[in-house]
């Protein structure tokens, strides 16, 4: 994960705004500086990349009687300024400890001194229904953003909306609608980035345009954000991994939250969780809200149309051939069928545009255990497993 790897798959996917993540480091910080240009946008520019100074930032500590456990991401304009917020938190903390730091501070604590160093700086709870970590999680968030941050809710323009929610379940509750629903890859390796991106529809490529977009959603410089498909999230339903329990929030009360291996409490996910917090139905759509779309990696569909894995050579192959072929992952990805016919072939054509089109099955995920989303299945798949070993014979 560094700048020239970043650089490159960032190209591959098709992304020309990437976090840098981990600022908050001084040895990353410094070697941002180092190896990239500062440009008069606000980015960081690196091998013809523009990256935005970002880092996410890990606040444990008790509130209300309770422990919390909550990330934000924050973003700044400049490394000036992201050296400052190092020198603030650094007097206190080892920042050198973890990329993601881990503060004794409250969530209102930390916002107020990144915005009290600049108001250009951006705070963003992370991840906002994991269990474990975040705003709303069940084992160690809240029940309301006023909440967590008391009267500086008002400073939070966006939230991330996580690999298990996708901006539908998010719509459920009104008391988001002001909020700008981002979707961030959350990526912890290369090939991870871009499971999940944002569109925006920026007069220029500055800081101070991405600012202006996030903050005032009624600008409406968000044109829509691409999603990981919630079920294929590690925490969309209940359960416990260890047991090798996964349930649906109607089949967690049946049980009373207990796990019925091992009679512990179950971890509850993000399904449910927003079912809890929810004052609308389910299926509630948003007027005037930024549109969404659910996409899967292309190296995962092109796994499961030729049958192998996604490790495998000849997928990483047809991957790089592909995108060589349509320029980047997001554009073939969003090809018509005809021409990716021609250019993978009809098995591979028709299982980019199942997934386009939701044509897919979902095996959620429960307990840090990833879902599945099934592209060929049922009895499709059966027929397939019949018509090879015939011709075995």
């Amino acid at each position: 994960m560094e700048l020239e790897t970043l650089s490159k798959w960032a190209k591959l996917k098709g992304i020309d705004l990437l976090g840098t993540g981990d600022f908050t480091h001084p040895d990353w910080l410094s070697e941002l500086e180092k190896k990239s240009i500062e440009s008069d946008s606000g980015f960081l520019q690196h091998n013809g990349m523009n990256f935005v100074l970002s880092a996410e930032i890990s606040c444990i500590y008790t509130q209300g009687g309770k422990g919390r456990r909550v990330h934000l991401v924050v973003l700044s304009p400049s490394i000036e300024i992201a050296g400052q917020i190092n020198e603030r938190l650094g007097k206190k903390y080892n920042l050198k400890s973890d990329g993601r730091p881990i503060l004794g501070m409250s969530a209102i604590e930390l916002t107020e001194i990144i915005l009290s160093i600049s108001e250009k700086n951006l705070v963003i709870p992370a991840h906002i229904w994991t269990p474990w970590f975040s705003v709303f999680g069940s084992m160690s968030g809240f029940d309301s953003l006023k909440e967590c941050f008391g009267e500086l809710e008002r400073d939070i323009h966006a939230i991330e909306t996580g690999l298990s929610s996708d901006p539908a379940m998010n719509w459920r509750l009104s008391s988001l609608d002001r909020l700008q629903l981002l979707s961030n890859s959350d990526s912890h390796s290369p090939e991870k980035i871009g499971r999940e991106a944002n569109v925006f529809d920026l007069d220029r490529l500055t800081y101070d345009e991405l600012y202006e977009a996030i903050r005032y959603k009624e600008r409406r410089k968000l044109a829509c954000t691409y999603e990981f498909y919630p079920e294929g999230g590690k925490y969309h339903f209940d359960g416990h991994r260890l047991c090798n329990v996964s349930f649906s929030p109607e089949e967690t009360k049946k049980h009373k939250g207990l796990c019925p291996a091992c009679g512990k409490p179950l971890t509850i996910g993000v399904m449910n969780r927003v079912g809890q917090l929810a004052d609308r139905k389910e299926g509630f759509v948003l007027k005037n809200a930024p549109p969404f779309e659910s996409l899967v990696p292309l190296k995962e569909i092109l796994a499961e149309a030729m049958g192998k894995t996604v490790a495998s050579r000849s997928v990483d192959s047809e991957y790089m051939k592909l995108v060589g072929h349509f320029r980047n992952e997001f554009a073939a990805l969003h090809a018509k069928k005809s021409e990716l016919v021609k250019a993978a072939g009809k098995r591979v054509a028709e299982a980019i545009v199942r997934v386009e089109e939701g044509r897919v099955e979902k095996v959620a995920g429960y307990d840090g255990e990833y879902g599945k989303i099934i592209i060929f299945g049922g009895k499709e798949k059966e027929l397939e497993v019949g018509q090879k070993t015939l011709g075995e014979f």
